[in-house]
């Protein structure tokens, strides 16, 4: 905005198209201040700084008033000129599936957006309470949908909420879609002048997930402990009823953490992989003696897990640890005479031994982009899929993104059979190690309050990229203009720095390889020290 004048005459814009009395009342509180508070000034700026950009996770934002922010004005908008994108593609009338998380301002943004696309014509299905984002895409695949939508902001701070768009595939929308839903949402009417019209039929597609869960390859053993938390999101009975359907009776969810709660009271940060996050957690399985850990994120479509290591502490495993876990699983399971050639997918920035077990299997691997939009794309014959950031697909056959649900069913199953055998999952992971070396990983991530810092950082690196890493020579590979990412790589060393496409962090992703542990840990100290010098 170049004026004052200019500012408040585009709120008044805002305030006059806003369908929803309570943020017409929250913009007009602001603008009132603005013209004496210097805070409320700049909060005025920051709420207009947007719109909310449109990309292949679709929309994420704080819940507040403006174009800069999640409400009912912008999902409007945003529905809009989804349903105006859709019918260019020749949908017109077709199948959309809409669900929703417990977030604050869900519910109203998933009524929006049903109401806007039945309006439009659209046979609109809506689910009848808030569920995990993987039964929304199941549902799309299931049903025949031609697109499926998803209000949640996954693992987002609590003040945030969003905007998932999958397509006809059941997958996340990719590129080109991103920016022509993008230049529709630009072109729609304001909010306000939206068609909206109630009528869209409710339905419950759980109980068919969960049947399509109990089928995954559980074996035959039951008898497991499991200690586990929704960290506050909408995961805890939908486990619960995926563990009963399966025939594991012996689940402890974190109380505190098992009813939907959209401030996420406990948890400063609603993310698995945060510090804390998953304290209670690991506490409760202590306190019970469970087998195993596991922990959702808000929405459930990610699933971190937790074991006791031989000293008797509990942990949490890395992404790239639980991946290379169940991905081995997954392929001892695989019926080779109906599916004689799978494959199995991760993204560039995690750990590379998927595809030296897949080797050893006789199966294909598949690197690819970050982000499942990009994994369930990998190819034909897909049985398994995971990235470094606790995503998981041990169901691509029912479920074409990750699924928190999935994992942890299938985790519990292989739980169940080491115990039967008198070993444990980290037993598994050693002996992984043994016959594949050991592939250590790690990840320096630093948070920005101006993104602008992200785009110097790695021009930085691109324009005078470091000889060296822990200890050996490396050489630069530009991923440009495909992805904004750079590899070095040397000998053993492996490191991918790029932006987030979530969050407001730059991060570099680490791995070592070695045939010793500790040699392994002495590199991989090495490599962050000399990554977190780079990135200063």
């Amino acid at each position: 905005m170049t004026s004052d004048s200019t500012l408040r005459d585009a709120a008044s814009r805002w305030i006059a198209a806003d369908p929803d009395p309570a943020t017409r009342a929250e913009l007009e509180a602001v603008l009132a201040r603005a013209g004496s508070d210097p805070a409320a000034a700049g909060d005025l700026a920051d709420r207009l700084a947007g719109p909310l950009e449109f990309g292949t996770a679709g929309l994420r934002g704080p819940v507040r008033a403006g174009p800069n922010g999640m409400n009912v004005a912008v999902v409007t908008r945003t529905t809009a000129g989804v349903a105006e994108w859709l019918k260019a593609h020749g949908h017109a009338g077709a199948l959309v599936v809409v669900g929703r998380d417990a977030r604050h301002g869900s519910e109203a943004f998933a009524t929006a957006t049903a109401e806007v696309l039945t309006a439009a014509g659209f046979d609109v299905k809506v689910f009848p309470r808030p569920l995990p984002t993987p039964v929304l895409a199941f549902a799309v695949g299931r049903l025949g949908a031609v697109a499926g939508i998803q209000i949640t902001a996954s693992h987002n701070p609590p003040a945030d909420n969003g905007y998932k768009l999958y397509d006809a595939t059941g997958g996340q929308i990719v590129p080109p879609s991103d920016g022509e839903i993008e230049r529709a949402i630009e072109a729609a009417p304001p909010a306000a002048d939206v068609p909206r019209a109630p009528g869209a039929e409710v339905v419950d597609l759980l109980p068919r997930y969960l049947d399509e869960v109990a089928t995954l390859p559980l074996g035959h053993e039951r008898a497991v402990r499991v200690a586990a938390t929704a960290l506050h999101g909408v995961g805890a009975d939908t486990l619960r009823a995926a563990f009963e359907r399966a025939g594991f009776t012996d689940l402890h969810l974190v109380e505190a953490q098992a009813a939907p709660d959209p401030d996420f009271p406990t948890v400063s940060f609603p993310n698995p992989e945060e510090p804390g996050a998953t304290d209670l957690l690991l506490a409760l399985a202590s306190d019970v003696d469970a087998d195993l850990a596991i922990a959702l994120d808000p929405d459930a479509d990610r699933c971190a897990l937790g074991v006791r290591e031989r000293n008797g502490e509990w942990r949490m495993l890395r992404g790239d640890e639980t991946g290379v876990l169940l991905g081995s699983y997954v392929l001892s399971t695989v019926d080779r005479t109906t599916l004689p050639d799978p494959l199995v997918a991760t993204t560039i920035v995690s750990s590379s031994m998927l595809g030296e077990i897949a080797k050893a299997e006789g199966a294909r691997y598949a690197e690819t982009l970050t982000g499942f939009k990009w994994l369930v794309r990998a190819g034909e014959g897909l049985v398994f899929a995971y990235e470094e950031a606790l995503g998981l697909c041990v169901n691509p056959g029912f479920v074409r993104d990750k699924d928190g649900i999935a994992a942890a069913t299938l985790a519990a199953g292989l739980a169940a059979q080491l115990k039967a055998q008198g070993r444990t999952p980290l037993d598994v992971l050693d002996e992984l190690a043994q016959r594949h070396g050991v592939h250590l990983t790690d990840q320096v991530s630093l948070r920005v309050t101006d993104l602008a810092v992200r785009g110097q950082l790695m021009a930085k690196v691109r324009t005078t990229p470091p000889a060296r890493l822990g200890g050996v020579d490396v050489t630069l590979e530009d991923l440009l203009p495909d992805a904004d990412v750079v590899r070095l790589t040397g000998d053993g060393v492996r490191v991918v720095v790029r932006p987030s496409g979530t969050e407001p962090k730059l991060k570099a992703y680490l791995q070592v390889v070695d045939s010793a542990r500790e040699a392994a840990q002495e590199r991989l100290t090495a490599l962050r020290a000399d990554v977190e010098e780079l990135l200063a």
